[in-house]
């Protein structure tokens, strides 16, 4: 049985333990996917290529072994993330991570659930009616079934996590080979790219006010490895085996964004795109390869099952990994008992419940908002300002911890030179948390219309309603203690 917040028992034989590969695709998911490239490339048009290699060796690998070498270092603990920043900042800041890292996920929580509802709707029609028919309020409603339906399916079906990041997560990236591969075929063939001119300079991004708000979203693109740390006490060697799953995971994100993004400059025309590319892009790219290939919806619609699947997996591993770390040993302290209770497996069950509650208070919040497009876009954009923020407590961990290597061995180490991984540390936490700042303005609505400040005033107040019930919470788990209730 996983029991947070406790060193691990001598290896017991007749444990499953959850492997290096598996932990990586269980991490895949919550990284990146094909979408994180539509809603780039839509951002930012074939820049996006050329912003995807300098982060990839400036960001993402630095990132994903700073995540390797923290979990290695606290490999018996359940927390994750929050028991990094217990263990080198002390219980109160060790709190403040646990519930800023577990609600800055709610919204990518709502995002999912939005994504996957999409999903079925082009499964069912085999277009994107569902966008333009389906009312707000709808909209909102279904996403609260489908978290309802996860928390189910996570309390009743053992391995179900496991699974589905399997499945979805391989799925995922065999789908985005396959596409590598046929743009290959297809220009292969003397086809010229949708996109003209196709030249270098095209891949080269206008660097200006709109290329640094839309750069958080670039970083929740790649962000999330640390997801997986809750894991590292389910693996057989976990200080060994947790970095090998690091390094898999940066090459399978690198693949996945360079190419994937050089794949859609050659199916869509970069410098006219669809004014609902970040809902429904990831469609028309695979629909648009089975019209260039005579293949009709074939491609259309494995991509569509497929992510369908790699949502469901997200939305699983989400929905567990981020309770875990937020009803860490070290969060207990400071919430109330009935939050804390965890069922005969051990998942936090009411924990759950409190998700759904604030992923569906956000929801509706934002379903204020004109029409689903919109909707979609804000939530998504709402991800690229407080999760990069959240990000900054791993960079911040990994400096503390280089500092004092006597305190915090590990049979990891990234960058021997303390100097230098210090400042590898400070350059990551200083872009993100630059870029987390400079997503608060709008990108997807035409600045200074009704609509522009509606969503600035999301973006500030919705992120606020966060903050406060954290400090609610700590205020009511007090009142219990003093009356000693549950």
């Amino acid at each position: 049985m996983f029991i947070l917040g406790k060193n691990l028992p001598e290896l017991d034989s007749k444990k499953s333990y959850i492997s290096w590969p598996v932990v990586a695709l269980m991490d895949f998911v919550t990284v990146i996917g094909f979408d994180d490239i539509i809603y780039n490339f839509q951002n930012q048009g074939l820049g996006i290529v050329f912003t995807w290699i300098i982060m990839l060796f400036l960001f993402v690998v630095p990132y994903e072994m700073m995540v390797g070498h923290l979990g290695s270092t606290f490999s018996h603990e359940g927390g994750g993330m929050t028991s990094w920043v217990r263990g080198t900042g002390g219980n109160v800041w060790g709190y403040i991570c646990a519930w800023t890292y577990w609600v800055a996920g709610l919204p990518y929580i709502v995002d999912v659930a939005n994504s996957m509802l999409i999903s079925f709707g082009w499964l069912i029609n085999g277009n994107n009616k569902m966008s333009d028919t389906m009312t707000n309020s709808m909209f909102a409603l279904l996403t609260a079934v489908i978290f309802t339906l996860f928390i189910f399916i996570q309390h009743h079906l053992k391995n179900s996590l496991q699974w589905l990041s399997i499945i979805g997560g391989g799925a995922m990236f065999v789908v985005t080979v396959l596409y590598a591969v046929m743009t290959i075929v297809y220009l292969g063939q003397g086809n010229a790219p949708h996109t003209s001119p196709f030249t270098a300079s095209s891949f080269i991004p206008k660097f200006d006010l709109h290329y640094l708000s839309t750069f958080g979203l670039v970083i929740f693109a790649m962000n999330g490895a640390e997801l997986a740390s809750p894991y590292v006490t389910e693996m057989k060697n976990g200080k060994r085996d947790f970095p090998k799953a690091m390094w898999m995971l940066a090459i399978m994100t690198g693949f996945l964004t360079v190419f994937g993004s050089f794949s859609l400059g050659v199916f869509f025309n970069a410098h006219h795109l669809p004014h609902d590319l970040k809902m429904n892009g990831s469609y028309y790219a695979f629909q648009a390869m089975g019209n260039d290939f005579g293949m009709g919806h074939f491609f259309l619609y494995l991509f569509a099952i497929t992510q369908a699947i790699y949502m469901m997996a997200q939305l699983a591993v989400l929905i567990d990994a981020s309770t875990r770390m937020f009803l860490s040993d070290t969060a207990k302290a400071y919430l109330p008992k009935r939050l804390t209770k965890t069922d005969s497996r051990g998942l936090p069950i009411n924990g759950y419940w409190l998700t759904t509650g604030i992923c569906t208070l956000i929801m509706v919040l934002s379903a204020t908002l004109p029409n689903m497009n919109s909707i979609f876009n804000q939530l998504l954009n709402l991800n690229g300002i407080v999760s990069p923020y959240v990000t900054c407590f791993v960079f911040s961990s990994f400096i503390l911890v280089r500092l004092h290597p006597d305190k915090f061995p590990s049979d990891f180490t990234y960058i021997k030179n303390q100097k230098l991984a210090v400042m590898v540390g400070a350059w990551c936490f200083l872009v993100t948390f630059v870029a987390a700042t400079m997503g608060i303005l709008p990108v997807d609505e035409v600045s200074g219309t009704k609509t522009w400040y509606h969503v600035l005033a999301l973006n500030i107040i919705e992120p606020l309603i966060m903050v406060a019930i954290g400090v609610i919470l700590p205020i009511i788990a007090k009142m219990q203690r003093k009356n000693n209730t549950i």
